[in-house]
């Protein structure tokens, strides 16, 4: 591999991120917005796993990587990454810290979220299956999260009283300052939490978005479709939404090697029943595409029923992964179209593509996910037909 497997540079760096991290503020979280270049990009880290830092070995590496290879060196790559995209945004889609090898989950999380923490870079995160199995409760280690400083991440809603789980929030991306668009939310961003275990005895395997989570959803969409189509700047269909989540959903099976992008080296593993919320994505019209992690050795997209589901890949070195097999990251762009006025207005395209954590760095994969020109085609109603 190439010069960032070299521990020593990395030692050096951790301790000075760590204390940066561990140092919590409370502020108000900043507005997320597009910049003047009419771009906003979001930088996906799915499963660090983190645990006890250059104590930590990794897994699945060539055994020519395997002396003085560490959780460091996961720190590492999120330096990297944040370096060669300079994101407006990343997010952390679960499994964070690997609670089983945790000896302080604070301490883990510090250390897994200083390179976002320290880079001023607004982020965010939602929870996997393994984040609680240290020293923190789920809820514990979500309300560690929501204290850091420059995070977006929230506990819950505000406005519900009852809704399953932790980490379930939504951000509106704002558009261009000096636009008619600066006070609408042009991208909106979905956080849930799909859970770790299953809790009912006769149903085995993961935990699944529950109906009260989909219920919040539903709410939250129908509200931001309304504020974006009326005046003023009125639009005539919704802003495009991504979702984040951790589990993948059942429907993510559905793809065969014809039909998407990427590679599925693994089975899908979803909850073992269907809760149907890629139905309640399709119904509520306004998600291009959901991101999740879990499956480390999956990291395609393909696009049912107009949504892109799609992987991250594995990111972490103290997780499960395949020797020769690159951990990698994913990338997400949202670009805005130009106006008659030569200023920025909607979004117009969401593009992704992957980096490999290799010596160059290197970029596989791109594609375009969502076209505003495609969305509003509809089929028209056939003459004499019901």
């Amino acid at each position: 591999m190439g010069p960032f497997f070299t521990a020593a540079a990395l030692v050096v760096l951790l301790p000075i991120w760590v204390l940066a991290a561990a140092k919590h503020h409370e502020e108000k979280p900043m507005r997320l917005r597009f910049g003047g270049d009419g771009q906003f990009k979001i930088l996906q880290v799915a499963d660090m796993h983190y645990a006890d830092g250059k104590t930590t070995p990794c897994e699945d590496v060539l055994p020519s990587q395997v002396a003085g290879c560490s959780d460091l060196n996961t720190t590492a790559f999120v330096q990297r990454m944040i370096q060669a995209e300079k994101p407006n945004f990343i997010v952390f889609t679960g499994d964070n810290i690997f609670g089983f090898d945790a000896t302080d989950a604070a301490k883990s999380m510090d250390a897994a979220f200083a390179p976002a923490i320290t880079s001023n870079i607004p982020w965010a995160a939602v929870l996997g299956n393994h984040d609680q199995e240290s020293d923190l409760s789920r809820e514990g280690v979500m309300k560690h999260i929501v204290k850091y400083k420059s995070t977006q991440a929230q506990l819950n809603p505000s406005d519900q009283d009852v809704i399953d789980g932790f980490g379930n929030y939504n951000l509106e991306v704002g558009g261009v300052q000096g636009t008619g668009f600066e006070n609408k939310s042009v991208l909106n961003l979905y956080f849930l939490d799909s859970g770790d275990y299953s809790t009912v005895p006769s149903i085995p395997g993961y935990g699944w978005i529950k109906p009260s989570q989909q219920f919040w959803f539903q709410q939250t969409s129908a509200k931001l479709k309304k504020a974006y189509m009326k005046k003023p700047q009125a639009q005539k269909s919704p802003a495009p939404g991504l979702a984040y989540f951790h589990i993948p959903l059942p429907e993510y099976a559905s793809f065969d090697s014809s039909n998407f992008t990427g590679v599925r080296q693994e089975g899908i593993s979803s909850a073992s029943v269907n809760s149907g919320f890629f139905t309640t994505l399709v119904e509520a019209g306004d998600v291009k595409a959901a991101f999740t992690g879990h499956d480390h050795l999956n990291d395609f997209c393909g696009k049912l029923t107009g949504i892109n589901l799609c992987y991250a890949g594995g990111f972490g070195y103290h997780a499960y992964g395949k020797a020769g097999w690159d951990r990698r990251a994913r990338v997400v762009a949202a670009t805005l179209e130009k106006t008659n006025t030569g200023g920025w207005g909607a979004v117009k395209s969401i593009k992704t593509w992957k980096r490999l954590d290799n010596q160059h760095l290197s970029t596989i994969d791109s594609e375009v996910l969502w076209t505003k020109s495609s969305a509003g085609a509809r089929r028209k109603k056939p003459i004499g037909g019901p």
